[in-house]
This record gives C-alpha cells, structure tokens and sequence, in this order.
C-alpha cells in the first residue's frame, strides 16, 4: 500500500445495496447500515465556483483507496472532510505490484 493512501485522509464509503420499491421494480441504493471505514489519497479533478446566481459549484475529486473494497458502485455514497459525495463514475480498478493496486474513484460534491 502506498504511503497516501496509508497516512491518507480517513474517508467513508457505503455499500451498494438492492432494495424493491412500491411498484415491485429492483432499485439500487446506498446501504445505510454501516459503511466501509478507509483512508484515502485525494487528488483534485476539476472545479468551476459559481460566480451568478442560479448556477452550481462543480467539485470532482479522484479517491485512490486500498484494492480490499466490496460492493461500491455508481449509486454508493462517500462523506469525506465533513460533506456528501456522490460517485461519478464506475470504480475503476488498477493492477499493479502489490504496492501500487488501488481502485480509483471519481467523486462530487453534493450541493
């Protein structure tokens, strides 16, 4: 494990889960009964302030998280440095020595 993500910032993820909604269609949520606790290496993406009223701050950061991670998809959430954030794209898994292995997570602030 790299030092990052081993002295990194501590970081929750929740699980993906499916549940039946009214109308008896499958639907994936975030599983509020526990998360995954993890430290994290974060590297800033991209980012716009929203300088005139009616428009949205746009905050995206790259988590790189330890390669022992289950059950986290696009419809899972993170609360890292006191916010929410949503996952923007899929988890992308990087193989490497046993070192360098990470899963690589975009996520969004939400508003």
């Amino acid at each position: 494990m790299s030092v990052q993500r081993r002295r990194g910032q501590k970081a929750r993820i929740w699980k993906t889960t499916t549940v039946t909604d009214k109308r008896d269609n499958e639907v994936l949520v975030a599983d509020g009964d526990g998360p995954h606790e993890v430290r994290a290496a974060f590297i800033p993406q991209r980012s716009s302030k929203a300088e005139v009223p009616g428009q949205q701050q746009i905050n995206i950061v790259r988590m790189l998280v330890d390669p022992a991670l289950s059950d986290v998809t696009l419809w899972s959430r993170v609360e890292f440095d006191g916010r929410q954030w949503d996952i923007v794209s899929p988890p992308a898994y990087h193989h490497g020595s046993r070192r360098t292995r990470h899963w690589g997570i975009d996520i969004r602030e939400r508003p």
